[in-house]
């Protein structure tokens, strides 16, 4: 396959012609409709009338870019449109309920009841438009004791016995994985499968559906090692068969203070690794458990610390034994694999080229810079039907 591309024209995309109302913050329901929006969806942002999205203000802006919003919330939200509205009022009420009449989506994040409050929840937007797929991204699902709880990533990490287990052996205690598990694996993109299976079924049936997406039970329905283990035969933190236990499947320092990923799990790959550090009798004792296989966790230990970093990644680059550098987030920009794939570091730190899609050969990512607050109000209620002294008297009353 080439180097994947952007395609030329949104009509190529899959999900073109979709329109999507976005009303979430921050970053699981965003990050699910720019999602959305890489597919090919007609994304539109409605952020209130006050402080709108929180993560304007999170972090810097691109350098020479001095009044502009935070590179975090630029790379959420490129190829959106804006649209201003307060929902407290009855005519923003209105306003919605009209738009969700020909949407085809609306994801919001609110905590569960706080639509129905307003009358916006499902049941009352599904009597408008009985084919909207509504998806709820909350913490803890719409129902149960917990619903109202706040929460953030590491709440549901915790809670979900993942925490627990992030450790590396012989650790006190946990450690805080610097990816959001929870906010993008239980919450971004199980949201957007779950909005695009719908799409499909409402497409066939007519009839669309209220998606409950809660992060917490998304991220323990996954954490399936632990889970599949006999009830009280989980190992130490950091002792599992992943998360250090085996020899052959672990991180381990190098001479420079830097760090060797060796996931040699299949006898294949663990020879190969043998081989390659010149001990084959290593190749045959896959079978050893207890004090045995800590002796030769040492044993590997002991040999990657005697060399730098370089020197096995360079051992090691043309050796088909899963072995690789522990690289940073500023040398994983520059990593020759992922910009012939199109992956350019510059891109990558704005979010411009970040789109995990590719088809066809070509990289899905929408385009158009992030919106300002509001910015394009007045055209999408035109677009949606609305009569311009509609529009002038809403702006004159600050709904929108």
């Amino acid at each position: 396959m080439t180097r994947p591309s952007s395609p030329t024209s949104s009509a190529a995309a899959p999900l073109h012609g979709v329109r999507v109302l976005d009303l979430t913050r921050l970053l699981p329901g965003p990050l699910a409709t720019r999602h959305l929006a890489d597919l090919g969806a007609e994304i539109v942002k409605i952020e209130d009338t006050g402080a709108g999205d929180y993560a304007r203000e999170m972090g810097p802006p691109p350098p020479g870019l001095r009044d502009a919003d935070s590179r975090f919330f630029r790379a959420l939200n490129r190829g959106k449109r804006a649209l201003r509205l307060d929902l407290k009022h009855p005519l923003g009420k209105a306003v919605l309920r009209r738009l969700a009449e020909s949407a085809d989506v609306l994801v919001e994040s609110f905590r569960p009841g706080v639509m129905d409050r307003l009358g916006l929840g499902y049941e009352a937007l599904k009597a408008v438009n009985p084919r909207l797929v509504y998806c709820a991204i909350t913490g803890y699902g719409q129902d149960g004791p917990w619903r109202d709880l706040a929460g953030h990533d590491l709440n549901y990490l915790a809670v979900s016995g993942v925490l627990e287990r992030t450790a590396s052996t012989g650790a006190v205690q946990p450690a805080i994985p610097s990816l959001q598990i929870g906010d993008l694996l239980g919450g971004a993109l199980p949201a957007a499968l779950s909005i695009v299976a719908a799409l499909y079924g409402a497409r066939q049936s007519g009839q669309g559906r209220m998606l409950d997406v809660a992060m917490a039970e998304v991220v323990l329905t996954h954490h399936m090692t632990p889970l599949l283990a006999e009830a009280g035969a989980a190992a130490p933190r950091g002792e599992e068969m992943l998360t250090g236990g085996l020899p052959w499947y672990g991180v381990y320092a190098t001479q420079d203070g830097r760090h060797l990923a060796v996931g040699a799990l299949e006898a294949k790959f663990w020879a190969a690794f043998c081989a390659t550090v010149e001990r084959p009798e290593w190749a045959g004792q896959q079978h050893l458990d207890g004090t045995e296989r800590d002796a030769l966790r040492a044993a590997v230990a002991d040999l990657i610390a005697s060399r730098p970093l370089a020197h096995w990644a360079e051992r090691f680059a043309t050796v088909d034994a899963c072995v690789t550098p522990v690289l940073t987030p500023e040398e994983a920009l520059h990593l020759p694999q992922f910009q012939a794939r199109g992956l350019a570091g510059d891109e990558l730190r704005s979010g411009a080229a970040a789109s995990p899609f590719v088809m066809d050969g070509m990289r899905l990512t929408a385009g158009g810079e992030p919106p300002a607050p509001g910015q394009d109000s007045r055209a999408i209620l035109l677009d949606a039907g609305f009569a311009m002294d509609e529009v002038d008297g809403l702006l004159a009353q600050g709904i929108l």
